[in-house]
């Protein structure tokens, strides 16, 4: 298992232990745990005592309405939001891909995969991660040749090629068009099973999060309110009753009237 930080996390700091031990009690294969987690933006609390867990290799998918504290954990657990109260134990090796790819402008596309990456080999681990993901033709492209699914393509490959054992993802294809984003999560479902870190992805639509994950929580009022496995079975499609069951029980979770978005939003209408 890999080694994993220790976040104790107070107002205005954030301690990190790489040394921590084991918590007791907790199973060898939960690689993230989360211990009252609270975050306030003045006096509006956004976490409040969230309690999380999630195992090696399980892919967990965080829906909620806007506002709910879904990107705020995300970021407490790439350790990007020092402000944060609580515990938290992850993964020393953990990589975030945010719905803008961040690629450096002035960097060419493999130099934007290898960024930070030490060994004599990191090069040509870059160039396996993009041919992983289709781009090692564009390794020496600039980042602004690239339209918006190979940007993020690139990204992937950036987090992937330092095999992170907690890969966080906040809403990556959330700025795609409908096609790109089939396309992207067949790629994503394809390295993930290559791979297999434990995944947290952020996201607002409701059919990602069963398509994808192997569990799906979804947050009300700062706080865990429905915690589901996806017991669906492969290839997922939204036709199978079962898919369909467990995403009508997420939007009532999420207080969307299903029957009425229907009327209103033809993507509602399958």
């Amino acid at each position: 298992m890999a080694s994993n930080t220790l976040i104790t996390a107070e107002r205005g700091s954030v301690l990190l232990d790489p040394a921590i031990a084991p918590l007791p009690g907790r199973p060898d294969d939960v690689v993230v745990t989360c211990t009252g987690i609270r975050r306030a933006f003045g006096d509006r609390v956004v976490l409040d005592g969230l309690d999380l867990q999630l195992r090696d290799g399980e892919f967990l998918a965080l829906l909620g309405r806007s506002g709910t504290g879904k990107s705020t954990l995300l970021r407490a657990l790439a350790g990007l939001d020092n402000d944060v109260e609580g515990r938290a134990v992850v993964p020393a090796r953990r990589a975030v891909v945010f719905q803008d790819a961040r690629l450096l402008p002035w960097a060419r596309v493999l130099d934007n995969v290898v960024l930070g990456l030490e060994g004599a080999n990191a090069r040509e681990r870059g160039r396996d991660a993009l041919r992983e993901v289709g781009l090692l033709e564009h390794a020496r492209d600039w980042p602004k040749t690239l339209s918006g699914g190979e940007a993020q393509r690139v990204a992937l490959a950036r987090a992937l090629v330092r095999e992170p054992a907690l890969l966080l993802l906040d809403e990556p294809f959330g700025a795609l068009d409908a096609l790109t984003r089939i396309r992207m999560h067949a790629m994503l479902a394809d390295l993930y099973a290559r791979h297999r870190p434990a995944v947290l992805l952020v996201t607002h639509d409701v059919d990602e999060a069963v398509l994808l994950a192997d569990r799906v929580v979804v947050l009300s009022d700062g706080r865990i309110s429905l915690d589901r496995r996806v017991d669906v079975a492969g290839p997922r499609r939204r036709t199978d009753p079962a898919f369909a069951a467990l995403r009508s029980e997420l939007l009532a979770e999420l207080g969307v009237d299903e029957l009425e978005e229907g009327r209103h939003d033809p993507a509602y209408a399958r």
